[in-house]
């Protein structure tokens, strides 16, 4: 079956760029699709069983991790979804029923090593996110400890934007905001310190949280190729950018194209799409030591 939701029959709450969200009464459906967005755009072209590699990562890593912090999960094991689902065979191993938290609009990314827009910043002002940094840094450098850097998370397909910790007060208040600081994190060393052990730099990360009884928890996807920059520690090299293992190769591809980034976004080449799922792939087989099975 294509990635059209697998023609699911129910309330949709949600459609965000790569995940859908159903009402399920007392709980969600959040289902993973084979959609891959860049530069917050959607590209038309699907990345098959991306969705899986992206929900069985994830479940992973909710299990690996729930000492830290507890999570959305309810079950994520089709075979014991509710009776009226078990119809939607598109749901096996790509959905979970999650609890119905009230999520926070603050996207919490951690960063350990200065890529990416950190490492633009850090060559003009000797910062990553308005945070001073030493001197000396190079492309790629290890961060003498991980910065939390904040964004917002907008809706209504507008830009995430940075946001400083002092806004992130502001928009959720000082408690919560350390919170989310202290936790997200413990969360990014308890993983990235595994990751090594397995070849694996976690360069970083993004992560959500939102408030279920009063209780922060963890929601959303955790530490897959979408979310985070992975890169293979025995080919790190610093003062250079990474080959990785994550969507940036999508993104490095769109780039050596020169698409505008303001245009609908281009149909990705089979090569592409073969690369991109390849490498998801890799690295879900490298960090959970399992096979990937479809």
């Amino acid at each position: 079956m294509s990635d059209q939701e697998g023609g699911i029959n129910l309330p949709l709450v949600h459609k965000g760029k790569v995940r859908n969200v159903y009402d399920l009464g007392q709980s969600y459906l959040i289902v993973a699709s084979d959609r891959i967005s860049a530069f917050d755009h959607v590209i038309p072209t699907f990345i098959p069983n991306k969705g899986k590699v992206l929900h069985k990562f994830s479940m992973f890593w909710f299990d690996f991790v729930y000492g830290v912090v507890p999570n959305h999960i309810i079950t994520g094991d089709f075979d014991t979804f509710p009776t009226e689902l078990k119809k939607y065979e598109y749901l096996r191993d790509r959905s979970m029923i999650v609890k119905k938290a009230n999520r926070l609009d603050v996207e919490c990314i951690v960063r350990g090593y200065l890529v990416g827009s950190g490492w633009k910043e850090y060559q003009k002002f000797q910062t990553a996110c308005a945070i001073k940094l030493i001197p000396g840094l190079k492309e790629s450098s290890k961060l003498p400890e991980p910065i939390f850097t904040p964004s917002s998370k907008e809706k209504d397909g507008k830009h995430d934007e940075n946001i400083s910790f002092e806004e992130t007060i502001k928009r959720v208040g000082k408690d919560v905001a350390e919170s989310l600081k202290k936790t997200s994190v413990e969360l990014y060393k308890k993983v990235s310190d595994y990751a090594l052990t397995k070849d694996i730099i976690v360069a970083d990360t993004k992560l959500e949280f939102g408030f279920y009884d009063n209780n922060l928890i963890l929601i959303d996807e955790i530490f897959t190729p979408d979310s985070s920059r992975f890169w293979e520690m025995s080919k790190y090299e610093e003062g250079k950018s990474q080959s990785s293992l994550d969507k940036q190769y999508i993104r490095d591809y769109l780039e050596s194209i020169n698409w505008d980034k303001s245009s609908p976004a281009p149909v990705l080449p089979k090569d592409v799409v073969e690369k991109t799922i390849d490498k998801y792939i890799t690295v879900y087989e490298k960090l959970t030591g399992e096979v990937f099975n479809v």
